[in-house]
């Protein structure tokens, strides 16, 4: 499997290639509770670092996802819209949110899983 990297808005990356899958972090659906709704970007669109890019509702609160890298939206998960459920019971895998083709290079300051789990802390 392929490192997941994370932002501090509480997305994680997942690169293959040139192609990142972008969703949103298992403490990030913890604190939203359940989720009920998900709109997600155009395929096509293209994104800048920290762009609010889809939004997502649970039964607390709405949220926006930020672009963590920039690029082309290439693919949605369309499953969502069914099923928005799947960010809570899969947030790192069936509850991706969509892939972006990625501009250049990963950011420096996207944080490996010891690094994220770290700066969680300091939320507490």
């Amino acid at each position: 499997m392929t490192e997941l990297k994370f932002s501090k808005d509480h997305e994680w990356v997942r690169l293959e290639g040139g192609v990142a899958t972008i969703g949103i972090t298992d403490h990030a659906q913890s604190a939203l509770g359940d989720v009920v709704f998900v709109d997600l970007p155009e395929v096509g669109r293209a994104v800048t670092i920290g762009e609010a890019i889809a939004v997502v509702e649970s039964v607390k609160a709405a949220s926006d996802v930020y672009a963590p890298i920039a690029g082309k939206i290439v693919e949605v998960n369309s499953a969502l819209v069914d099923n928005p459920g799947l960010i809570n019971t899969e947030p790192t895998e069936g509850g991706w949110f969509f892939r972006i083709e990625l501009d250049g290079a990963l950011p420096d300051d996207l944080l490996d899983a010891d690094g994220y789990a770290a700066f969680v802390d300091t939320l507490a």
